[in-house]
């Protein structure tokens, strides 16, 4: 945001966002109508991008339209995903649609419309460090403004008493795979760059795809509507027992609602770390739509009395990889049920391998001495999303707030675009004192505990007692 007519240069803003995906253009969004704040929020990157190398044609966001950045903290907000279609006048074409995921380029191009409005977005800014100045009370923030060439153009210092750290994830190579990734000659790319190469991987014979979650079904289901009937020459592995569907029954949904982030939170650490690891379906399964499309596709090149030249293979991990020559690969691959393995030649590979959580120690090198750790050495994050800080810090009413990158305080629902606009609202509350933005105090019928909670909708109406009328005459 612009800084507010009665702050001076040499005042602290009230909040420094680092990075800008959906998670702080949602905060920022719904920071724009606060005129008391004083915000502003730094993004490396050019433009706001959303995953611009699995934008595929057809390829469906896996939460509702409802989960844009403000709807589901304040419906009235000029930014809503309806009011975009409005502006745009899309609103019948997408009512007649009656379509209620919409496609992720459309969602892209939503946030884009969002970011190039809002004021005090700065992109090509880069984030260099976060430091605390004990003689001011406030977090200096280092940055490094960028040219169109992403050199170095000027330096710049922002005192501020909050901060919130966005910078999301970072496609995530497994180790075996790492030293093919820079390999001259030999396509081997991670998903997150799949449209980029998508003309050279569709140039090669035989296509690998390594991963069995929601984007490798997309990368394998696009290359195999782009390769001809009966040489498709398309080999898909994945780690997990089955190419499984993402649990999206109505109540197991709830695992993404406030109700469950509170009680996840709640839980002891060994707990929570136990939990993680036993929830991969709720958001690594791949949606029954995509798999249904790809049974079509197959079942469809049988029409003619042959099979496709396809193998899906799941319950399979890459061992080691190299290359043979220099113009194809090996991967030597486990089956880990049947404990049998054995070697696969291929001339490209797409990493379908997912993200992880970029590392905050880059950034956060400066406060190290003021973080307090849970056992296993990852920062420690209250139920309102703030760092656990030094009392030194945390006395003076300032605090570091994160987005997605809490999911082993948090739980599963942390980089579900559904609870973003809930988080982003709860950090503004807090950071504001007051229920800026009014929430809901249930939200799930599941009760994930044995404590009941308190009663929380009114009793119903009871029907009113009626007094016979008395004739006084």
């Amino acid at each position: 945001m612009n800084t507010p007519p009665h702050f001076t240069a040499d005042t602290p803003r009230d909040l420094v966002g680092i990075g800008i995906g959906p998670c702080n253009l949602s905060l920022a969004a719904l920071a724009h109508p606060l005129a008391e704040l004083d915000t502003v929020f730094y993004e490396q990157r050019p433009r706001f991008d959303w995953h611009p190398g699995l934008l595929i044609d057809g390829a469906r966001v896996q939460v509702p339209f409802l989960a844009d950045l403000v709807t589901l903290a304040d419906p009235t907000s000029p930014w809503t995903f309806l009011n975009y279609l409005k502006t745009h006048q899309r609103l019948y074409p997408f009512y007649f649609a009656e379509r209620f995921h919409t496609q992720r380029a459309e969602y892209d191009t939503y946030c884009r419309w969002v970011a190039d409005q809002l004021p005090g977005l700065h992109f090509r800014h880069q984030v260099d460090a976060v430091r605390w100045n004990p003689e001011r009370d406030v977090f200096e923030v280092d940055h490094t403004q960028l040219d169109t060439d992403g050199e170095a153009e000027a330096l710049g210092r922002t005192h501020t008493r909050n901060v919130v750290l966005g910078i999301g994830t970072e496609p995530y190579v497994p180790d075996a795979l790492r030293p093919l990734v820079d390999a001259p000659g030999v396509p081997v790319v991670h998903a997150a760059d799949y449209l980029t190469h998508r003309d050279t991987l569709l140039a090669a014979g035989h296509i690998t795809v390594v991963g069995s979650g929601q984007s490798g079904a997309e990368v394998f289901l696009d290359l195999l509507r782009h390769r001809p009937t009966g040489r498709e020459q398309l080999h898909w592995i994945g780690r997990t027992d089955a190419f499984a569907p993402m649990e999206y029954s109505k109540l197991g949904l709830e695992h993404f609602t406030p109700d469950y982030t509170r009680y996840f939170h709640a839980l002891p650490e060994s707990t929570r770390d136990r939990l993680t690891a036993t929830q991969w379906q709720l958001h690594k399964g791949i949606d029954a739509t995509t798999l249904a499309a790809i049974h079509d596709e197959l079942y469809h090149r049988t029409l003619d009395g042959g099979w496709p030249d396809t193998v899906l293979t799941p319950g399979v991990r890459v061992r080691t990889a190299g290359r043979i020559a220099t113009t194809k690969i090996e991967l030597h691959l486990e089956h880990i049920q049947q404990n049998t393995r054995t070697r696969l030649t291929t001339d490209a590979v797409v990493l379908a391998t997912g993200h992880r959580e970029r590392p905050l120690d880059r950034i956060l090198a400066g406060l190290d001495p003021y973080i307090r750790r849970d056992n296993s050495e990852r920062p420690r994050v209250d139920e309102h999303f703030r760092l656990v800080l030094d009392p030194s810090i945390t006395a003076t009413g300032c605090n570091i707030y994160l987005q997605n990158a809490e999911r082993h305080t948090h739980g599963v629902g942390a980089p579900d675009l559904g609870l973003a606009a809930w988080r982003a609202a709860t950090i503004l509350n807090t950071l504001t004192g007051k229920e800026t933005y009014p929430l809901p105090t249930r939200t799930a019928f599941t009760t994930f505990g044995l404590e009941q909670p308190q009663p929380r909708v009114p009793a119903a109406r009871q029907a009113p007692t009626l007094t016979p009328l008395v004739d006084r005459r």
